[in-house]
């Protein structure tokens, strides 16, 4: 709801995923700018949506879950998330052109 506090909370693999990415960037890539301002925009887009975490469109899939999955768009990447209580989990970091529904 809008105007409620949200705490954050990162899994492990979310943290995994997001530096896989980087560092395949600034080393394989050699654009070590290129993967900061990525960090930059994520840790921004996140920080921005804990206004109104629950006022978007959940992510559809055909598994039940207790928390449906929400996304953050980040240039060709996605963050995904779960609310839960006044938590807000932030659980994957995916390349949005794959078959990410998938993997979740």
């Amino acid at each position: 709801m809008l105007g409620e506090e949200y705490t954050l909370e990162y899994l492990p693999l979310f943290d995994e995923e997001l530096a896989s990415v980087v560092r395949y960037i600034a080393v394989e890539l050699a654009n070590p700018d290129a993967a900061a301002k990525l960090v930059d925009d994520v840790e921004l887009a996140i920080t921005n949506r804990l206004f109104a975490p629950e006022s978007f469109e959940p992510v559809r899939s055909e598994k039940d879950r207790e928390h449906p999955y929400y996304r953050i768009s980040v240039g060709r990447y996605l963050v995904l998330y779960c609310v839960i209580g006044k938590v807000v989990e932030i659980r994957r970091f995916v390349y949005a052109p794959s078959n990410w529904r998938s993997s979740i």
